[in-house]
């Protein structure tokens, strides 16, 4: 899987390539059939798959001041990308000059001339350019006098509802992993480097590895039943806290994962945590004997939840 940008020019031998072009941010259900279609396309055609994506989203250049609301980091969608089977990943940087680039020109300059792409699959909402003044029909109309030919991939539905990364960011805002696991098909996950705490866990019977959420979206502060990712490989359950820690001053916002049986040196290196179920609001407690028992019950809870795979508590 290679890692593609306008810095460098693409290789000859992923030249006319089908290209699925999208933000893709959490490559949910909707999104891998869009990239689904486009893989089973370049197959057909003998042709190389790209999957084309922007970063930083464009939501943050038009709005900077937003929350923070990213599903996937771009190293986890590239390495789904290659799970579902592309060649290549092209990162399209979302700055000032692309934004102000009209829907004509992405075609014609990024496209046709940067990409060489021979076909290029989007969902049928996605638009693109200057004012958005790109659309399904544009890029079938203005495609097809670059040699591009076009098509679009209409929504997917789930439980009565399209599915979208808008839709998923409610559900964990809600404290509703579940659902975000279906829209998802594959539970929400946050991958960064463990950072330097208080030790405030150590010291209460529970070392945590604590992590900054960074550019995610915020989910339903509480506890947590979790599936860890080591940089190993190796997979391990734990329970974590998500919030502000409200019985600890100066409030600070983070993840903070208990690891069941396991002990080692995770500081500076990269771990997944995966949301599984949410288990609890976070709380103050009137004293730290009282935050200990209730910690003794959440852990085994977690280790219920997860020993018996139950999709809801």
């Amino acid at each position: 899987m290679q890692r593609l940008t306008l810095d460098t020019p693409i290789p000859d031998n992923l030249r006319g390539a089908v290209i699925a072009l999208g933000n893709f941010d959490g490559f949910h259900f909707g999104h891998q059939a869009v990239v689904g279609r486009a893989i089973a396309r370049a197959a057909h055609e003998r042709r190389p798959a790209i999957v084309a994506t922007f970063d930083p989203h464009p939501v943050r250049h038009f709005r900077p001041d937003a929350p923070p609301f990213r599903l996937t980091t771009i190293d986890q969608r590239e390495e789904l990308f290659a799970h579902a089977g592309a060649d290549a990943m092209f990162v399209f940087r979302f700055d000032g000059a692309l934004a102000s680039m009209s829907a004509e020109d992405f075609i014609k300059v990024m496209l046709a001339d940067r990409l060489g792409a021979a076909a290029v699959v989007t969902g049928e909402d996605f638009t693109f350019g200057n004012g958005r003044g790109g659309n399904a029909d544009v890029l079938r109309e203005e495609g097809a006098q670059h040699g591009i030919d076009a098509e679009a991939v209409a929504p997917v539905a789930l439980e009565d509802a399209t599915v979208s990364s808008s839709r998923i960011r409610e559900a964990l805002q809600a404290g509703d992993p579940h659902t975000a696991t279906r829209l998802l098909t594959r539970p929400f996950a946050v991958r960064g480097a463990i950072i330097h705490g208080d030790k405030r866990g150590r010291e209460l019977g529970w070392p945590t590895a604590n992590m900054d959420m960074g550019s995610y979206v915020r989910p339903a502060y509480g506890i947590y039943a979790v599936r860890v990712t080591l940089p190993d490989g190796s997979e391990h359950d734990g329970v974590a806290n998500l919030g502000v820690r409200p019985m600890f001053d100066p409030p600070k916002e983070l993840l903070e994962t208990y690891i069941f049986d396991w002990e080692g040196d995770l500081y500076d290196q990269e771990i997944e945590v995966a949301l599984m179920h949410y288990i609890r609001p976070e709380a103050a407690f009137h004293d730290i004997d009282a935050l200990k028992r209730q910690i003794a019950e959440d852990e085994a809870e977690a280790r219920r939840l997860l020993a018996a795979g139950a999709t809801t508590p």
